[in-house]
């Protein structure tokens, strides 16, 4: 809470109990969930009140029931260990070794959207400061919006019109629910990375979409429809997809991928390729990296207390 970011992102949590990914999961779906979930949250805010604190909201479809990331390298559990039948866009196995997904009944698609909704009133009533409703990372409502992994023939697949319909939807009903005066944003897919997946002008389209519904931002991913794509990871790999999308809004947007050097986050909010970044693993590694990436840095040295420089 003192670690010079200007805010916190609570990571993917599940609207339902199959939406998670794995077991351990964060999920908000359930009154015990809500009430510790309130009661991290009142913790937090006695720590730094100052901090706007957020939460994402997903449904995880066929990458779900699979084991911790650090178990069997978080492949699909067995029966033995409690798997779940998934569900997704279409009956498309994610991969090698994966089980092929429940399609998804128009039923189960107005279920999901009365979850979301939950979710929704549940970190209000919580009282977390923002909203994100997660459309990224090969989660379902990425396999709905990806020709990858959509080949339905109803009104929810096919045109990209129709693959972005329920993201829409869900945006639509959570915007209704969730205070204006609260931010509310979406993380969503610029590229597959794959032939025949999700490009920049069809994350543009849907960019558009959710600005007609009155998003506050986006936050910009790829990647992930498959567990491995054409994604090339190198410092700041999104900045030039998220210039691209800028342009077309006045969302604001925020950027994601390897932005672990602040010169070149100065540099990517200095020629508009970003408003804000997302920082993960550099805070996980060290909670004060953002003081000591400022020291090396003669400008920021300025803003700095001595006692700090001297730590470092």
């Amino acid at each position: 809470m003192s670690s010079g970011a200007g805010g916190i992102m609570l990571e993917s949590t599940a609207v339902s109990r199959e939406g998670k990914i794995t077991h351990n999961d964060l999920a908000i779906y359930e009154k015990k969930q809500i009430k510790e979930l309130k009661k991290l949250l009142i913790f937090l805010k006695k720590l730094n009140n100052n901090m706007p604190i957020g939460i994402q909201i997903s449904h995880s479809g066929r990458k779900g029931s699979a084991n911790l990331p650090w178990v069997n390298q978080g492949k699909s559990l067995k029966k033995s260990k409690g798997s779940w039948t998934t569900i997704s866009s279409s009956s498309i196995k994610r991969s090698l070794g994966w089980p092929k997904p429940k399609e998804m009944k128009i039923k189960d698609i107005k279920i999901l959207i009365k979850n979301f909704k939950k979710a929704a009133i549940a970190a209000n009533f919580i009282n977390f400061d923002c909203l994100e409703i997660h459309m990224a990372h090969g989660y379902l409502l990425h396999q709905f919006m990806s020709p990858i992994s959509n080949i339905r023939k109803d009104r929810y697949g096919g045109s990209l019109e129709n693959r972005t319909r329920l993201l829409v939807e869900i945006s639509e009903i959570v915007r209704k629910v969730w205070p204006k005066n609260k931010i509310l944003g979406a993380r969503i897919t610029a590229s597959d990375h794959l032939p025949g997946g999700i490009n920049l002008n069809e994350a543009i389209y849907l960019t558009k979409k959710l600005e007609k519904i009155g998003l506050d931002y986006i936050c910009i991913s790829s990647g992930g429809i498959l567990p491995k794509t054409n994604m090339k990871i190198t410092n700041g790999f999104r900045m030039k997809i998220s210039k691209k999308i800028k342009s077309s809004t006045k969302l604001k947007i925020c950027c994601t991928g390897m932005l672990n050097d602040l010169k070149l986050i100065e540099k990517g909010l200095n020629n508009n390729s970003f408003d804000f970044v997302a920082v993960g693993r550099a805070f996980l590694k060290n909670p004060r990296w953002i003081f000591k990436e400022a020291s090396k840095i003669e400008k920021y040295k300025k803003i700095l207390p001595r006692q700090y420089l001297r730590g470092y």
